[in-house]
């Protein structure tokens, strides 16, 4: 894999509380010139990011119910459709990790299922949080988003206590075989790491660091 095929499986990231609408252009003019499979911003972004792509093959996504997934699957549902409507193609959305803890599992479905029905055949990523999460759960999270039509389960928003790990994306492969995506997130700041969760069956890749993972990557 070269760089450029590389590029196409990364969503370069920026979530931070105190990112700018200059960060957040300098993000996309960087996405539109490595082709990054997307940007990866905060809701109030995702209009300005959708207005700097709009001419580029680079997608827009968001969150939803990020990053604790306790909001009420309303808002969480209201929270998507505000997001299509600014632009977004992607959408985040981190399960209920709570209920899907104490396994009320259809409350788990209906929370992921009401945002998919808002999506409108957009993608849609699962954030199971894997770091919160024992074996079970995190398989039972991986059926239930595969069950409810998500387009990939996702291991991690960053900002919980781990990310992703070649172990723990190789379980989540193993559960949902390839039916869905896996994106790895959380903790990737070099190629090494990148090549590794790769390696393990992610195919997609949020990162902040996107242009380091690729300069260091023919080298790694």
């Amino acid at each position: 894999m070269n760089q450029s095929q590389l590029a196409r499986l990364i969503d370069s990231t920026l979530l931070k509380p105190e990112a700018t609408p200059d960060q957040i252009q300098a993000l996309c003019a960087e996405a539109r010139q490595y082709g990054f499979a997307s940007v990866c911003v905060n809701p109030s972004y995702v209009s300005l990011a959708a207005a700097a792509l709009a001419d580029t093959p680079v997608g827009v996504g968001t969150v939803v119910g990020f990053p604790l997934g306790a909001n009420h699957p309303a808002i969480k549902q209201a929270e998507a459709r505000r997001a299509l409507l600014d632009g977004a193609s992607e959408l985040d959305m981190v399960l209920a990790i709570g209920r899907l803890k104490a396994g009320a599992l259809d409350y788990v479905h209906d929370d992921i299922a009401a945002v998919i029905q808002a999506a409108q055949r957009k993608t849609v990523k699962v954030i199971l949080e894997t770091a919160l999460l024992n074996t079970q759960a995190i398989e039972q999270g991986c059926r239930i988003a595969l069950a409810a039509g998500a387009s990939f389960v996702k291991t991690s928003t960053g900002f919980g206590p781990g990310g992703a790990t070649p172990q723990i994306v190789a379980l989540l492969r193993r559960t949902v075989g390839d039916r869905i995506g896996i994106k790895a997130a959380g903790g990737i700041r070099d190629a090494a790491t990148a090549r590794a969760l790769l390696q393990a069956g992610a195919n997609r890749l949020g990162t902040s660091a996107a242009t380091a993972i690729l300069a260091g990557w023919e080298a790694s």
